[in-house]
């Protein structure tokens, strides 16, 4: 869609071939306006940059290209997030597992994020409680660029790490362990439609049968957990029973899963021996 110049703002946010949420992102970015300004300057023309500019941001999504891509941002866990195509787009359901470390997170503990990505979880975690020593790892260098901007931006403090789960620990324990590790199947029809086509395929699936990176995290993570700490993992819609019985076959005691806000068993957690 090739956009006009000469419109109006208000014009514009009614045209535009997305909806209604999208084109109010898209129309913010392209015209460096927050929410409120789209009200405020509503009858301001747009001018022939800013209409190009647009356009191209209209093609990019109608392309498929995920909004968080192509603006550069993603709130999560009430933070601003900067995003790109080397890490995962944040979501919603991740959350939960944020809530459920800060609940048994103790005071000055150190926990480690395993597989970090953008740094979501860890700068949560280390926003929300800066007395925590936060450690957070990754394989990709080009992701821990992005979470240590992110860590910046969020004024939190971690420590991150370059590593292939835990060949750069050594012999350091953690009173907490949490991952969002690459849970799916190779050949799931999933990785080939809306978002996930522009995501990193190393970050979302292993592989293999969806299961070997949860299930290298379980065996290695007894050896990095203080007596009667938590690991806790998100993990496919399907997959909390499966993860149940590698925890349990893994020494772990007090199993159990949690649903996120759509009632789906999203995290499953155990505590060490």
């Amino acid at each position: 869609m090739m956009i006009a110049s000469g419109a109006t703002v208000k014009a514009l946010q009614a045209a535009l071939p997305l909806d209604a949420l999208e084109n109010r992102i898209l129309l913010c970015h392209a015209l460096q306006l927050t929410r409120v300004g789209l009200i405020t300057q509503s009858e301001r023309i747009v001018t022939p940059d800013e209409a190009q500019a647009l356009s191209a941001l209209v093609a990019r999504r109608q392309h498929g290209e995920p909004i968080a891509y192509i603006v550069g941002r993603r709130e999560f866990f009430g933070l601003d997030f900067a995003v790109n195509d080397a890490v995962l787009i944040p979501r919603p359901d991740t959350e939960l597992i944020v809530e459920l470390a800060l609940e048994r997170l103790p005071q000055q503990g150190r926990v480690l994020d395993m597989g970090t990505g953008s740094g979501a979880i860890a700068v949560a975690l280390a926003h929300t409680r800066p007395d925590a020593h936060v450690t957070a790892l990754d394989v990709s260098a080009a992701a821990l660029d992005v979470a240590r901007a992110n860590a910046a931006s969020n004024n939190a403090t971690v420590h991150f790490l370059e590593s292939d789960w835990f060949s750069a620990l050594q012999n350091e324990r953690f009173d907490l362990i949490v991952s969002n590790p690459p849970y799916i199947a190779a050949g799931d029809t999933h990785l080939s439609q809306g978002d996930l086509r522009f995501e990193p395929a190393g970050a979302l699936t292993d592989h293999a049968d969806g299961l070997a990176a949860l299930r290298t995290i379980i065996q290695g993570s007894q050896a990095h957990l203080h007596q009667h700490a938590w690991l806790l993992l998100e993990h496919g819609y399907d997959q909390a029973a499966a993860v149940r019985d590698l925890l349990a076959a893994a020494g772990y005691t007090d199993v159990q899963s949690w649903r996120d806000l759509a009632g789906i068993e999203r995290t499953t957690g155990g505590r060490s021996t």
